[in-house]
């Protein structure tokens, strides 16, 4: 699980360019689907059968995209200009590596030199058009021979395992899911089951609402990471969930109140097996079962999440056994789906 995890993680999927990751997936999956299909989209729906057939239809979704930058404008002293491809904290961003397009194009995020401001420009945090990327081209022509407007820009993707069980990377949010259905797909399934690899799930769930309408399911399980609060500045129901401190079972989010049954099914299943488990405590945030719900005739569902530090940054944090525990509550809530 954490290879695959690892993996996925390294590879570049900004919304909207998520080639790479679904490639990868592909090749994965492959052997082991009874039927497998692209959508114009770019979501990858995999079909794979199980021991027995359910009453009603099955999906589970993870999304394939990561946030990342978009390039806008090249100066013409051959610097890029950029905004965010999904919902990126500006404070993250300065002297950040990034890749800049298909050809991964080494650059840095720079912004005016602290010693050339005053002290009252020093109080306030720079905005994203006063930031740059230095890909180190000296003109405009020479940075429009390696890079266009349009090109997307992905962090580092650095990984490090470090403390007790813990790894950092970007793109935890959401190749953790994709990592846990990558595997459930190579191994045997109880029931029969689709598997949604969704696109641009950063810049509004618009993978999820094709391929809901795609396969139709009765029931969804949407395999996520959510935002962790656990730092010194928050106390209390402000630090959201912690990791470390269990998968995350939501209630109710920014989209979606998840089905109640399907609640209580889950925080069932974790107790009876050992699982920790913890729920968010702060209403925030979103996932894809906003659009799975809502489609056609409408779905029950539910979600399974890894709690994660600094989601949306080039620097995420999660326990690993956590992301492990996310794929065997998946396993367990298939098993219930058989009977």
């Amino acid at each position: 699980m954490l290879d695959t995890l690892e993996t996925l993680c390294c590879l570049a999927g900004v919304t909207g360019g998520e080639e790479e990751v679904r490639d990868y997936i592909l090749e994965r999956v492959m052997p082991y689907a009874d039927e497998v299909r692209t959508d114009p989209m770019g979501n990858l729906l995999v079909f794979k059968k199980g021991a027995v057939a359910p009453a009603k239809r099955v999906m589970l979704s993870a999304h394939m995209d990561e946030v990342g930058l978009i390039v806008t404008s090249i100066t013409d002293d051959g610097y890029l200009c950029f905004s965010q491809a999904g919902g990126i904290d500006r404070r993250v961003l300065m002297g950040k590596r990034v890749f800049v397009g298909p050809d991964r194009l080494p650059g840095v995020i720079g912004v005016k030199a602290m010693h050339l401001t005053t002290a009252e420009q020093r109080k306030d945090l720079p905005e994203m058009k006063q930031m740059y990327i230095d890909i180190g081209a000296d003109s405009r022509r020479q940075a429009e021979a390696l890079v266009s407007v349009g090109d997307l820009c992905s962090f580092d993707e650095t990984i490090v395992r470090f403390g007790d069980g813990f790894i950092k990377a970007k793109a935890i949010d959401d190749r953790t899911g994709c990592a846990v259905m990558v595997e459930l797909i190579e191994g045997e399934l109880p029931c029969d089951c689709w598997f949604a690899f969704t696109v641009q799930e950063e810049v509004g769930t618009r993978g999820a609402t094709v391929a809901a309408r795609s396969v139709s399911p009765d029931v969804a399980l949407v395999l996520e990471s959510t935002t962790a609060a656990d730092i010194p500045a928050a106390v209390g129901p402000d630090q959201v969930c912690k990791v470390g401190g269990g998968i995350v079972i939501p209630f109710m989010d920014r989209g979606t109140i998840y089905n109640r049954e399907l609640f209580k099914l889950l925080t069932r299943l974790a107790d009876e097996n050992g699982i920790p488990w913890q729920t968010k405590t702060m209403i925030a945030g979103g996932t894809d079962g906003s659009a799975i719900q809502r489609s056609g005739t409408g779905a029950a569902v539910a979600a399974v999440s890894v709690a994660v530090r600094n989601i949306h940054s080039p620097a995420s944090v999660a326990k690993i056994r956590e992301c492990e525990d996310q794929k065997r509550l998946a396993e367990l809530f298939l098993a219930e789906m058989a009977k």
